[in-house]
């Protein structure tokens, strides 16, 4: 019999964490975060590079970003490059199941 174990985090738009609580739960190390930044694709909630918070949805992409890292052995660059692309595919897969959506079609339809 085997038992798998499942972490959860509610996350509620208007919450926010730290530069530190966000590294601490995606483990990330400062470095990485601070390229993630630059790069545009973890945004801060205000702007003092002294003392950034981040609203909590972030952690998902910091969480992602930690196992591409770890999977893929990326390096910064390769790793803004995947997060961009696959933020691109959630955003087409939106706009797909919309207009899926005002079509009257199901999701095995034929495009």
């Amino acid at each position: 019999m085997t038992t798998h174990i499942a972490e959860g985090v509610w996350l509620n738009t208007s919450d926010i964490c730290s530069f530190d609580h966000l590294i601490e739960v995606s483990g990330l190390d400062r470095g990485d975060l601070s390229s993630l930044i630059e790069a545009g694709i973890i945004e801060p909630s205000n702007q003092d590079p002294g003392n950034y918070f981040f609203y909590t949805h972030c952690i998902v992409i910091a969480r992602t970003a930690r196992r591409l890292r770890d999977d893929f052995e990326l390096d910064s660059h390769g790793l803004a490059l995947a997060l961009k692309l696959l933020d691109r595919i959630d955003q087409l897969e939106t706009k797909l199941a919309d207009a899926q959506a005002r079509l009257g079609t199901g999701t095995h339809a034929k495009i």
